[in-house]
């Protein structure tokens, strides 16, 4: 068996990759972008293959993170007092 296919044995699925990210996140406080990339190299992935295994919740604290750092733009907001 490949190194890669060994590799992706390890998570298989969305649910377990994901849970392998959040479980990273609050265990060593970093950011979900920063832990993506991590376990990517960790695992010998490449971070444009991983997309299908993000969930929905990983997928939304992303993208809060990319629009916090500027790498989105901001989305329009109603200031209510």
């Amino acid at each position: 068996m490949s190194k890669k296919a060994e590799n992706a044995a390890n998570f298989l699925d969305r649910k377990t990759f994901s849970r392998n990210i959040e479980e990273f996140v609050f265990k060593h406080r970093m950011s979900y972008m920063d832990t993506i990339i991590h376990l990517c190299e960790v695992q010998g992935l490449e971070v444009e293959d991983i997309k299908k295994y993000l969930t929905v919740p990983i997928l939304d604290n992303l993208e809060a993170e990319a629009r916090q750092l500027n790498f989105l733009p901001k989305l329009n907001t109603l200031d209510v007092l």
